[in-house]
């Protein structure tokens, strides 16, 4: 019976807490409401906080406290982890209220939002690469703000995972033993992260996919082909001497050189 009524009680709180709130929604007196949003913001109470700001924002557009309102209610955004939502309130605030006492916050978590929306690496990085720009921006505004070194901290960790992406992606052709969509990818990842970790793995399989694309080649291109894999051979030993991959690369560049020495001494005799 003591549980009962501690349940009885605890379902008239609720109730009552309820029909408070809807009292709240349904008020025109915008001054009460905008102090009950701020107080359910401030008890983490987001989605309530977030429904009354959401109409306050065209109540007060216009005046003094409009800026404040964005800033409340992309922070109960936040709170509810909509982040895309979040993140297009402080772009407005940004772009409306240049001057606000909110704005620097609002530009850091421009990027910020774009942050939590990052995907995992094998998905599409474009929100990663936005939230890059907004941090590299919010950077160059506020050079001396406490934050720097924590957009620096991000922008290192999101560079990290587009260079996994694009180790990935590349990774990909080669697995699936498309030698030549793989040079390609593969040379371009090399390209644009040229001091990727992953560096000594591309390029190994750089090389042994040139390796392989010349084996299946027809004959008259297997000799551009093999020549192309020597170089690339060249160029790896040359960077990487003492590689796990020293062995088998080796042994590339032994039948690669043999087969153009042979085709080189076919064309002498041909031509004798």
């Amino acid at each position: 019976m003591r549980f009962l009524g501690i349940g009885l009680v605890f379902l008239m709180l609720v109730l009552g807490s309820c029909g408070d709130y809807n009292k709240i929604v349904k008020s025109t007196d915008y001054e009460f409401k905008y102090k009950k949003a701020v107080e359910y913001y401030e008890d983490g109470e987001y989605v309530r906080a977030g429904t009354l700001f959401k109409e306050l924002v065209n109540i007060y557009r216009g005046t003094t406290r409009a800026d404040k309102i964005y800033y409340y209610f992309a922070k109960s955004m936040i709170g509810q982890k909509d982040y895309l939502m979040a993140g297009h309130y402080f772009r407005s605030l940004v772009k409306e209220f240049p001057n606000s006492e909110y704005t620097e916050e609002a530009q850091f978590m421009v990027g910020y939002c774009s942050y939590l929306q990052s995907p995992k690496p094998r998905l599409d990085q474009q929100v990663t690469q936005e939230a890059i720009d907004a941090f590299e921006l919010y950077i160059n505004l506020y050079p001396y703000s406490d934050r720097v070194d924590e957009a620096n901290r991000l922008i290192d960790e999101m560079e990290d995972k587009l260079v996994y992406k694009s180790y990935l992606s590349a990774k990909l052709y080669y697995d699936f033993e498309n030698y030549k969509a793989a040079v390609v990818a593969l040379t371009n990842s090399l390209e644009k992260y040229p001091d990727s970790k992953y560096r000594e793995d591309l390029k190994y399989m750089l090389l042994k996919s040139k390796y392989l694309l010349a084996t299946n080649s027809v004959v008259n291109k297997a000799e551009g082909r093999y020549t192309s894999a020597l170089d690339e051979y060249f160029s790896f030993i040359d960077e990487y001497p003492e590689s796990k991959y020293k062995k088998e690369v080796a042994k590339f560049y032994e039948k690669a050189s043999e087969i153009l020495h042979y085709e080189e001494e076919q064309e002498e005799t041909n031509i004798n």
